[in-house]
């Protein structure tokens, strides 16, 4: 889509706009708290005990799907697409199953060719890096394979189990669908967080609705993809010592685009993966959420298992 081409005057546009930063940035990296060899980052959360405690949270017995339909005609970002054919193996031109069945079978199969980077997703730790480096200080040139991920693939994530919560940043700002480019910042989720009566905790799955894909998604796709509202860098910083296993949103990239002034774009993801091993959950479906005011859910994540992948789409549930 040409409305994407943007994305690249923007990371020109601002490449020198935090140049503050180049100092820490270049320093020596450390190992990860969870040790030199860990490739699962705050997924280490995930104990017996916080099991046990998520499983407290479902009252009513309520649950929602977080993952919106992946619909192969809706865009992405670039060049990622979606393309699904649905086949009849060995039954084209009239052909009959009996002699392989011994009765009149007739079955359909799936044939897909996809990016597993569209709709609801999951970030993986081999996803973003800076200067030729990943989580935990690995260098691109030693795990990264065109065949796969030889290490931080999502195929490591164990069951992502644990306590959600949702903090609504549209009923913060006083919309129903916040505006590409609008940038929620620290003291924002703070104000949104008390108000709202959010508590941050360690383990958590952190979602921040913005009205963006329910709004935009199905009445102007073109726009949806374009930009976006979201976190900006010092947002994510912030989040970052909230400790929490994943931070997601309702928009398919998380951070503010473009971005705000001063920030570098998608450098968010910088803060989460790289530097904290804190997963980022994309185009989560957090509408009925907002709708209902449901802030607090057990969240259960098992997704697909493929060797290597460094992102993959997930329909996580939410219940409570």
């Amino acid at each position: 889509m040409k409305s994407i081409s943007r994305f690249a005057t923007l990371a020109v546009l601002t490449s020198g706009l935090a140049l503050a930063a180049t100092a820490s940035e270049a320093a020596e990296c450390k190992p990860s708290k969870w040790g030199a060899d860990d490739e699962i980052g705050a997924a280490n959360y995930v104990t017996p005990q916080q099991v046990l405690m998520a499983t407290k949270l479902v009252k009513k017995g309520e649950s929602h799907p977080l993952g919106i339909v992946v619909d192969p005609k809706m865009p992405a970002f670039p060049p990622r697409s979606t393309s699904l054919q649905i086949v009849q193996p060995g039954q084209h031109n009239g052909r009959s199953l009996v002699q392989d069945f011994g009765w009149d079978a007739v079955y359909n199969d799936d044939l897909a060719q996809l990016w597993f980077g569209t709709g609801p997703q999951i970030d993986g730790l081999g996803h973003l890096g800076e200067a030729g480096e990943y989580y935990n200080c690995n260098k691109a040139v030693d795990f990264i394979n065109i065949s796969g991920l030889k290490k931080l693939g999502t195929d490591k994530i164990p069951p992502m189990i644990g306590r959600g919560v949702m903090v609504d940043m549209a009923k913060h700002f006083g919309v129903t669908t916040m505006d590409a480019g609008q940038a929620i910042s620290s003291a924002d989720i703070k104000a949104a967080a008390k108000a709202q009566g959010v508590e941050f905790r360690q383990g958590d799955v952190v979602l921040f609705h913005t009205g963006w894909t329910d709004g935009k998604l199905a009445s102007d796709p073109k726009a949806w993809v374009s930009g976006e509202p979201g976190l900006n860098n010092e947002a994510f910083a912030y989040m970052a010592t909230m400790n929490p296993m994943a931070v997601g949103a309702d928009t398919w990239g998380v951070d503010v685009v473009p971005p705000a002034k001063g920030d570098k774009v998608f450098y968010g993801h910088v803060h989460l993966l790289k530097n904290n091993g804190i997963f980022i959950l994309e185009t989560m479906n957090t509408g009925r959420l907002a709708k209902e005011g449901v802030h607090e859910f057990m969240f259960v994540l098992g997704q697909a298992r493929i060797k290597g992948t460094v992102q993959m789409i997930i329909n996580p549930v939410a219940m409570w």
